[in-house]
């Protein structure tokens, strides 16, 4: 697990109430090292009830010195503010996008950019998006031969979606006839990123080139629209090629408010992405907090690549022996469907005790062995667990019922499995019996009675037992209706 290390300097950056520009907040920082070898700060600056961006200075990209401000609303369509900006260098000067504020509704939020060859003045600002957006950054160098840039849309009129826009030519950037021609295709422009309609999403720092792909920084605030929110920092990598493509991905937060310069300010416990920088074998993150101060976490590169990378490295690839097991016509209890394994490594063998069904519809448990998992060594004529307790018997004919869907595990000398008990007429619930391991390979089916573990009246189904106690409690994961669950008992006699 990628493990983060908060700067022992944080807060960064911080408010100076004698300045009336800044006196207020000095936040989300974006931060880009320089052909001067010095480290520029971009961040968002409140005084006076109005947000200008400020500019500073740093030999090490940790102490920054004197801030001055940089971009001051002057335009129309910035009127009430100019925020939350994110800098890259592209092709000898710099692009600093930021959100302008004309007013403060969805129409009034939209993007803008201001460039500058050195930050001593900016030469030249344009509106960018017609429409509602904010959080754009530049990609570092062309793809595809194309510039391109990454954005979130609609932030202000949900659900937000974060895009990708390319352009032939810098001008583009700004052209209102090419955003038109875009937005009309929105669609076909959406990075790849699920999320929960409950949830809010935006993009955070501006995109970094690795060998692995482009890695960003994105905003998750989790319940943002079912309050109270959690505002969590999280990362993904794009494809190089098509950064519409999510290559590595974890879906929870690498940081989550817990400082009390995160917890405490103008907005309580609010940490944001905005800034990121790789520094040989280190990620360094530029942050918001309470959307007051800035600060700064640093991640090891690799671990953090190779976090994001896990998943998609041990993509499961389907056997192409498949299927190892079928129904058997000339077995009754399983001549109709034979499916939802447990399986065991015991004794050099994978054991597999699968739902098999009837032609009544009755799920009853047969057995089958494999040496490397995937070729059926041996198979049991009969069925090794059938429904003995009335709780899973038949109550309504030619519907389903019986012993379902086994999980199994471990426990010193004894084996435990959680099924489904399922009569036909009450809902499913998890039932629970056990084992001793030398009779279970020995194929002697001494089963303990079943007991019901869950609630009656309620859907639950598909437990499981943890192989070990967790602080002194067997734990059990369980689908209650259409959650998962997790629960905890002090023993398993469920006394």
């Amino acid at each position: 697990m990628a493990r983060v290390k908060r700067s022992s300097e944080n807060p960064i950056l911080i408010p100076d109430a004698d300045i009336p520009w800044q006196s207020e907040a000095a936040f989300n920082p974006s931060v880009v090292e320089g052909n001067d070898g010095r480290f520029h700060m971009l961040f968002r600056a409140a005084g006076g009830g109005i947000s200008s961006i400020g500019h500073a200075e740093s030999r090490d990209g940790v102490q920054f010195g004197e801030a001055r401000p940089l971009i001051v609303p002057e335009a129309p369509w910035e009127a009430h503010g100019c925020e939350d900006p994110r800098v890259t260098a592209f092709q000898g000067r710099y692009y600093i996008f930021y959100t302008a504020v004309s007013e403060f509704s969805a129409d009034g939020i939209k993007v803008a950019v201001a460039i500058t060859g050195d930050f001593t003045a900016i030469e030249e600002r344009h509106l960018v998006t017609p429409f509602n957006a904010k959080a754009m950054a530049l990609f570092p160098e062309r793809i595809n031969g194309k510039i391109a840039a990454i954005l979130t849309v609609n932030t202000d009129r949900p659900p937000a979606r974060i895009c990708i826009a390319y352009f032939d030519r810098i001008e583009d950037l700004w052209s209102k006839e090419y955003w038109d021609d875009w937005y009309a295709h929105l669609d076909d422009h959406v990075v790849a990123m699920e999320h929960n309609e409950k949830d809010h999403l935006e993009v955070g720092s501006a995109p970094l080139k690795t060998e692995d792909g482009w890695l960003i920084f994105y905003s998750y605030i989790y319940d943002y629209f079912a309050p109270p929110a959690i505002f969590g920092i999280q990362a993904a990598l794009l494809d190089l090629k098509d950064p519409r493509i999510v290559v590595g991905e974890v879906k929870r937060p690498l940081i989550i408010p817990s400082e009390e310069y995160e917890i405490y300010g103008r907005v309580p416990s609010i940490v944001f992405p905005s800034g990121a920088l790789i520094k040989g074998n280190e990620v360094r993150l530029y942050y918001g907090a309470a959307d007051t101060v800035s600060c700064l976490a640093t991640f090891r590169k690799k671990e953090l690549i190779d976090q994001l990378l896990f998943v998609s490295r041990r993509q499961l690839k389907r056997y192409k022996g498949n299927p190892i097991i079928a129904p058997v016509a000339e077995h009754p209890w399983e001549s109709r469907a034979t499916f939802n394994p447990a399986a065991l490594y015991e004794g050099g063998l994978v054991h597999i005790l699968y739902r098999a069904m009837s032609p009544d519809n009755t799920s009853v448990m047969g057995y089958a062995v494999s040496r490397d998992g995937c070729h059926i060594k041996e198979r049991l004529p009969e069925p090794a667990y059938v429904p003995r307790a009335d709780f899973e018997q038949k109550k309504v004919p030619g519907g389903n019922s019986g012993c379902e869907d086994p999980r199994l595990t471990k426990i010193g000398d004894t084996l435990y499995m959680c099924y489904a008990a399922f009569d036909g007429k009450d809902p499913p619930r998890v039932a629970f019996t056990s084992i001793r391991v030398k009779d279970f390979l020995a194929h002697m089916w001494r089963w303990s009675e079943p007991k019901l573990i869950s609630p009656a009246g309620m859907d639950d189904k598909d437990a499981a037992l943890f192989p070990r106690k967790i602080g002194g409690k067997y734990v059990f994961l369980h689908r209650l209706g259409s959650e998962i669950w997790i629960d905890a008992v002090d023993d398993l006699e469920f006394s």
